[in-house]
């Protein structure tokens, strides 16, 4: 199959909807001080270099290619010496963020690696140990490293080591969100409820979607955390915010089928069968959301541009922090993705890391936010005049995410090579408890033992 690639000011068609592929967040030991080899040298002022910049922002049409196709082309003003070539992950799933890792596998056994990638922090085990990410405390230094994430807005404490394994940097952390409850104000009012006090617990929110339901004929609320195209970041957060993990702390052991997930699942699946959520794929219910016609849904702020475009002058769209079970505190895990470099050239390794200072820099994270709704990892900018300050008070959308910041533990990766398969195992069953009605212990239960067969030895 070709590689589909292409220049600054090439737009793409396909309209898919960019969620998070995954995140786990920093394991284990204190950082090294002293890297195990040099730095890479820097570029010599015309030393020509072109690179390739896998993303999975160049599979979407609208906001997120035209954002990154504009970043880059600012970047290679800024550095007329390196071309960057942009080119989406290779395949044909509708959600291109699904493709990310499976490309960069199929373009390393080829000799041919993209030289920065875009990858989810779900996936940050296999893109370590099993594409091979190169450390970038021993690529530029450690020092380069912490100089990047400081800086006059420096990176959230929480978000800095998200792209760490076992103490080094992999990957810089580039966009994320956490669960962001958008809602339909105007809904709410036509249902006789008060758009100023959104729902804090998963019960208020059943009752205020039946509200919905009723007084509008609108349909209530959709979680987009509970189906395989969603992957697990959101399911992860519903289960920590009960009390338990789908995977055990030392990421030895899958924990998905204990009382917390079960009663989480059981959860949702009474919100379908009472009608207050109804049976949408991931597709249908953001454009349905986007259009007026539902209440509420739990989404990434990937595609909050997108509401925004459907509420304007239409509807009133308000947002808010992720549900809880009562009496128990919200545990938002992360979506989103890092930068990874995977090139074997000194010069391409030095390029890339240009490239990558420059798309989680100031005036990238102002562009990024302001267009497209990610949480802005350098959060100060939301208080700098020259930032993000004027359009964050324009834009109060934001605040859920910067409010969930403080609270947020990474998305965790399922260790080994079959790691997908054992994720989608999960998935799978959580689909068939909330949408077919399935027995949620024995479902998972199932799943959890099919998916141990695909661990390596030592993690079931």
């Amino acid at each position: 199959m070709n590689r589909a690639r292409f220049r600054l000011g090439t737009t793409l068609g396909i309209a898919a909807v960019l969620f998070g592929t995954s995140a786990c967040g920093g394991l284990g030991d204190a950082p090294d001080e002293k890297s195990g080899s040099s730095p890479v040298p820097e570029l010599k002022p015309n030393q020509k270099v072109s690179i390739t910049f896998e993303s999975y922002n160049f599979g979407q049409a609208g906001p997120w290619t035209d954002t990154f196709t504009a970043l880059i082309k600012k970047f290679e003003q800024a550095h007329p010496n390196i071309k960057v070539t942009a080119q989406k992950p290779q395949g044909n799933s509708p959600n291109p963020a699904a493709d990310a890792v499976s490309s960069v596998q199929n373009e390393t056994a080829s000799g041919n690696p993209p030289d920065v990638a875009q990858l989810g922090f779900g996936d940050l085990d296999y893109a370590v140990n099993g594409l091979g990410a190169k450390p970038l405390d021993d690529l530029v230094g450690k020092s380069a490293v912490r100089k990047n994430f400081a800086g006059a807005h420096p990176y959230a404490a929480k978000a800095r080591t998200l792209g760490d394994w076992k103490g080094k940097t992999f990957g810089v952390p580039f966009v994320f969100s956490t669960p962001v409850l958008y809602y339909n104000a105007t809904l709410f009012r036509e249902a006789g409820l008060d758009p100023a006090k959104p729902p804090k617990t998963w019960g208020e929110v059943a009752k205020d979607a039946l509200a919905i339901k009723k007084k509008t004929g609108k349909d209530g609320h959709y979680s987009d955390c509970l189906t395989k195209i969603a992957t697990d970041w959101c399911w992860q957060s519903m289960v920590r915010s009960n009390g338990g993990r789908v995977l055990s702390e030392d990421r030895a052991k899958l924990t998905f089928d204990q009382p917390p997930a079960v009663e989480a699942a059981k959860t949702a699946q009474r919100m379908v069968k009472s009608g207050a959520t109804p049976k949408l794929s991931q597709e249908q219910a953001y454009n349905e959301f986007a259009r007026g016609g539902m209440g509420m849904i739990l989404e990434t702020s990937a595609i909050q541009g997108v509401f925004m475009k459907g509420a304007k002058d239409k509807w009133d769209l308000r947002a808010t922090t992720s549900p809880g079970y009562q009496g128990k505190t919200v545990i938002p895990t992360n979506s989103g993705s890092a930068l990874f470099v995977y090139s074997k050239d000194p010069a391409k390794q030095r390029a890339a890391w240009d490239l990558i200072t420059f798309l989680t820099s100031d005036e990238a994270y102002t562009m990024i936010s302001s267009k497209i709704g990610y949480l802005p990892l350098r959060t100060g900018l939301v208080d700098d005049p020259k930032g993000l300050q004027t359009w964050a008070r324009q834009n109060p959308l934001i605040r859920p995410n910067l409010d969930q910041l403080a609270r947020l533990e990474p998305w965790q990766s399922f260790p080994g090579k079959n790691y997908i398969q054992a994720r989608n195992e999960m998935l799978d069953a959580v689909e068939k408890i909330v949408y077919q009605g399935a027995d949620a212990q024995s479902t998972l239960t199932g799943a959890r033992k099919q998916a141990s067969k695909l661990l390596p030895t030592g993690s079931k």
